[in-house]
Order: C-alpha cells, then structure tokens, then sequence
C-alpha cells in the first residue's frame, strides 16, 4: 500500500499591528502665571507640540546617557617606558652581580619609569540624531509639565540678585530650580547667577538632562515663546 507524503506546513508568525501613537492635544495643558511680587495673573497655554506628547523612557534613557558621555574629556594619559625620559643604555651587566637582568631605567619598576597598561587617551563622545534630540526634549517636557511655573515680567525686575531670588520664592520656585531665560537678556543671567540651587539656561539650549535634574522649571512668557519657536517642527 502506497503511503502519501504530508508536505511540512510552514508556520507564519502573525504580524504585529503597529503601535498607535497618541494625538497631542492642548486639552489641560497650561501653567500658573505669576507676577514679579508673587500673585497669581492667570494661566498660560502650554504649547501641546512641546508638552502633549507621551512619555518615551527608552529614548529620555538614551538622551541622559549621550549626554553625559559627551561631557567626559577622556584626556588621561600615562607615559609608557618607550615615553618616558632616560638612557637606554644597560644599566649593569647581564650576570655577575646576582641581581636580576635589567635593560633599561626606564622599565616600569623603576621610579621614573614607564606605566603598564596605564591609561590613555579616549573619545567618549555619542552622537543622537537632531530629531532624536527634540522627541528625548518633548518627551521630557511632557514628563515635568505639572513642574512648569511662568513668571511674567521676571526680565524687568531691579538686575540684582536678592530681588530677583525673591520673585522666584514668591512664585514657588526655591529648590532644585532650572531657570529658562530668553535671549538678550544679561542683566537677568548676571543677577540670577549666584542663588544658590538655581541653574541657568537659554530657551534655544534646552536639553532633556536639565529638565530631568530640576524640579521647578521656570519660563517667562518670552522664554516660553522662543522654545515654542525654535523647538517646534513647523
């Protein structure tokens, strides 16, 4: 009896559907505005394209790790025997004197000498995509929005520091405070400078490990208006 022969089915995996990406909207997105002596003066809308995006962990991980890697120098370096100054010469004869063989000064058991396996010079430095930087920056921004305090008229206070630490407090913002300011502006960055737990930062510079590391962020209205403009896809 002929027996019949049962071709092997080939298994398919079934396809994935692809993640379905939230719509960004500017429902519930704003922030206090506060005046220079500390009263609330309303809400301000909170850009959705900057603040109304999911939050991307994987790629704020990567961010904080680029970052980071591109502020190490990796300029150490130990000079090896073939660097190091002194004759070459030998420096006793090879037997008779019932000491070990030695060649050189210059060997890494001698004071002076060379270093073994010492270090040397690195490139630490990681690259990320401009577009991979802005999604890690929303992605960030999203994440810290309820941290998000306006201070309006921040630019005009008296260009010293006690008054403007002084708006700040009043405001909210006294611990942990990464202060956005907007360009042309010296006489603020001069008089903030020098409170104590406060960092400064351009609105055309932020970056997603600023924003991760503070725990107030504060804009002024025109800070607020140049991040929207620079940082937003058009």
């Amino acid at each position: 009896m002929a027996t019949k022969t049962v071709k092997p089915v080939k298994k398919v995996a079934p396809k994935k559907a692809a993640p379905k990406v939230k719509a960004a909207t500017s429902a519930g997105l704003s922030a206090t505005v506060f005046a220079a002596d500390g009263k609330e003066s309303g809400k301000v809308a909170l850009p959705a394209e900057l603040f109304g995006a999911e939050v991307n962990k994987a790629l704020l991980s990567q961010s904080v790790r680029v970052y980071l890697a591109n502020q190490r120098q990796g300029g150490a370096k130990a000079k090896t025997r073939g660097e190091v100054e002194g004759s070459s010469r030998k420096i006793y004869r090879q037997k008779g004197t019932g000491k070990a063989r030695h060649g050189s000064i210059r060997a890494h058991i001698f004071v002076g000498g060379g270093v073994v396996f010492g270090p040397v010079t690195r490139d630490f430095h990681l690259k990320m995509s401009k577009s991979m930087r802005r999604l890690a920056l929303v992605s960030a921004l999203s994440a810290k929005r309820q941290d998000i305090v306006v201070v309006d008229g921040l630019e005009s206070v008296a260009p010293k520091t006690k008054s403007v630490a002084a708006a700040l407090a009043a405001a909210g913002a006294t611990e942990k405070v990464l202060l956005i300011v907007p360009k042309d502006t010296p006489l603020l960055s001069r008089a903030a400078r020098n409170i104590n737990d406060l960092d400064i930062v351009s609105s055309k510079d932020l970056h997603t490990y600023a924003i991760l590391t503070h725990k107030k962020i504060v804009f002024t209205k025109k800070s607020l208006e140049e991040s929207k403009a620079h940082f937003t896809v058009s």
